[in-house]
This record gives structure tokens, C-alpha cells and sequence, in this order.
């Protein structure tokens, strides 16, 4: 069976709401390649992205269009397969997509032989993965921002199993990555 991994940008409060643009890093010298190489390694591990809807429809509007990009992320999303969750889609119109009705499909999904299906943004989704147990992983990039206001991962009340630490690493930019497994 496939794990699925949680991958989210978070405050130090637990905001994952990037309206504001927090999640770059305010000293434009720092160099973040670390972070990068960091996401690209998490990119080897899995073979599938899963989407809510809203987050699936903003990362088409925009990736594919990219022509320039110099970090590989245009090349590998283009390539991977990406599932989107949602009722009233009929045509994802990007390439290697498929639309699951609902989490059923998920789970289906994670049955079938592969490396890890990652899940980031679509906090309403995430939400509902977290409420079915369907996570199996934690990845967290800490911010050192604190916006007192939000979307959280957590809600009050969310059914969170367990969690046990599996890493910590410290990036140059203060950014600190949090990974927990549920089980």
C-alpha cells in the first residue's frame, strides 16, 4: 500500500493560509537551495500529487505555462501523475490528470503499487483526509511567521491520530521541516 503524505508550508501558530504570502523568506540573500533540494528529494520518493479542486485548478493556471523555470518543477509536474478530487470537474485539461469523485478514489489509489502520493495545499481536502485517516504522513515546513489568523491544518476537534517524530532539519533560511508519521 501507498503512503499518502501531507506536505504543507505552516506558520509557527499552524497557519497554512498563503493569501498573505508568508512562505518566502522576507531576506531575499539567503539562499534557499537547500529548501529546493530538499523538495526534490521528496519528489523522487513519490510518483503521484493529489489536488483538491481550487488548489488543482491554481497549479494549471499556472505551471504549465512556465518556460523558464531553472528548478525542474514545471518538467516534473508536467510529467507526474496528479489526481484531483472533485465532484463537478469533467475535464482536468492537464496532461497525466485523473479526477476521483470522492475519497473512495483516494483510497483505491493508495492500493495500487507505487511510491508515495503527496497532498499539498488543498487544506479542505486535507481536512477531510486527516477526519478518514487517510494520512500516513506528516511533512511540515515550519515558517518562522506568526499570523494569529487563518486556515489551520488542525481544526478544533480534528480526529488526529498519534503522531511520532521521524525528522527534523534546520534550513539556512530558519525554515525548519517536521515529519510525522500517524501510525
Amino acid at each position: 500500500m501507498r503512503d499518502l503524505v501531507v506536505t504543507q508550508n505552516i506558520t509557527v501558530d499552524g497557519v497554512i493560509d498563503a493569501s498573505e504570502g508568508w512562505f518566502t523568506v522576507e531576506d531575499e540573500s539567503v539562499d534557499e537551495s537547500d529548501i529546493l533540494a530538499e523538495l526534490m528529494e521528496q519528489t523522487a520518493r513519490s510518483d503521484a500529487i493529489l489536488f483538491g479542486r481550487t488548489t488543482f485548478e491554481e497549479m494549471r493556471g499556472y505551471w504549465p505555462e512556465q518556460t523558464d523555470d531553472k528548478t525542474g518543477i514545471t518538467d516534473d509536474l508536467n510529467r507526474t501523475t496528479k489526481y484531483v478530487v472533485s465532484s463537478s470537474m469533467t475535464d482536468p485539461g492537464w496532461q497525466n490528470s485523473v479526477i476521483l469523485r470522492d475519497l473512495d478514489g483516494v483510497r483505491a489509489v493508495k492500493q495500487q503499487p507505487g511510491r508515495d502520493i503527496v497532498c499539498t495545499g488543498s487544506i479542505t481536502l486535507v481536512h477531510h483526509l486527516i477526519e478518514a485517516g487517510l494520512v500516513d504522513e506528516f511533512r511540515l515546513f515550519v515558517y518562522p511567521v506568526v499570523l494569529g489568523h487563518g486556515a489551520k491544518l488542525f481544526t478544533e476537534g480534528a480526529k488526529v491520530p498519534p503522531l511520532r517524530r521521524t525528522a527534523t532539519k534546520t534550513f539556512r533560511s530558519g525554515v525548519v521541516l517536521l515529519s510525522y508519521r500517524t501510525d
